[in-house]
């Protein structure tokens, strides 16, 4: 018996790995995050499988759920939304598993960045504009923030901003970030990406607080800020594809190229 954690993915049910469907249709129980999952993600589990929404489950419910499976012999399909190595919650579970040496695989999925980014058809590493990205989310009076790890540091640095479960402190953000990016500084408000209602929110850090509020979003965002997410025109092409440099899978004719190891 194994406990599956199963990265769904931002919302649409096509985004789903096929090493997830596979799981998926394969296990006899399927507990899912149903406030971040749809259903639609898990209507391919199989017949008579006992398959359950766990919002409104507590952590003692949804473990004592897959101790009863454990006992049974059955594999369960733990579906989380986006990646599960992010904001997934499964540290605490694996803890539980770990203890009653239950065994368990995590398959990774599409994370709301990626999504996000697709959905605006653009790349978030733009050649001497951005090459960092910055995954994080703003201090709630439920879990705090590690020391350092402040919106205001990480605005330091200039990289693109990743904001989880911050939607409700748009004016803060504005606040904290402002000084470090400018008013001008181009935001992404991505409302559940990947489902039928996805929104895109452009504005900048002097606007987006008053566009949100009028769309009347007050959960299930993720928020981006950084100058990669403006119209940019005027950049360096990546040396990826650079003519004037060769590499090993794309030598110049009458030139040697020599790889270099490590002794």
């Amino acid at each position: 018996m194994t406990v599956y954690f199963i990265g769904a993915g931002p919302g649409d049910p096509e985004l789903l790995t096929l090493k997830a469907q596979r799981l998926i249709a394969a296990c006899p129980v399927c507990l899912y995050a149903g406030s971040l999952v749809p259903p639609e993600v898990v209507a391919g589990a199989p017949d008579g499988a006992r398959v359950m929404d766990t919002a409104p489950m507590t952590l003692d419910d949804t473990h004592a759920e897959i101790l009863a499976a454990h006992r049974r012999g059955e594999d369960v399909a733990r579906v989380h939304s986006g990646d599960p190595s992010l904001y997934g919650a499964i540290a605490e579970q694996i803890r539980r598993l770990r203890a009653d040496d239950i065994p368990y695989q995590i398959v990774p999925g599409v994370p709301a960045y990626a999504a996000a980014a697709a959905a605006l058809g653009q790349e978030l590493t733009i050649p001497e504009i951005a090459q960092s990205i910055v995954l994080t989310r703003v201090s709630m009076q439920s879990t705090a923030m590690p020391e350092g790890e402040t919106l205001e540091n990480f605005a330091r640095t200039g990289a693109t901003l990743a904001i989880h479960l911050g939607v409700r402190n748009m004016r803060e953000i504005e606040r904290v970030l402002t000084p470090h990016y400018g008013a001008d500084c181009p935001v992404v408000v991505a409302y559940r990406v990947g489902w039928p209602d996805e929104m895109l929110i452009r504005g900048t850090l002097s606007d987006i607080r008053l566009k949100v509020r009028a769309e009347k979003i007050t959960r299930t965002a993720l928020i981006l800020v950084g100058p990669a997410l403006g119209t940019i025109r005027d950049f360096k092409d990546s040396a990826l594809y650079d003519p004037e440099r060769p590499h090993v899978l794309r030598p110049v004719v009458g030139v040697t190229l020599v790889e270099e190891h490590n002794t």
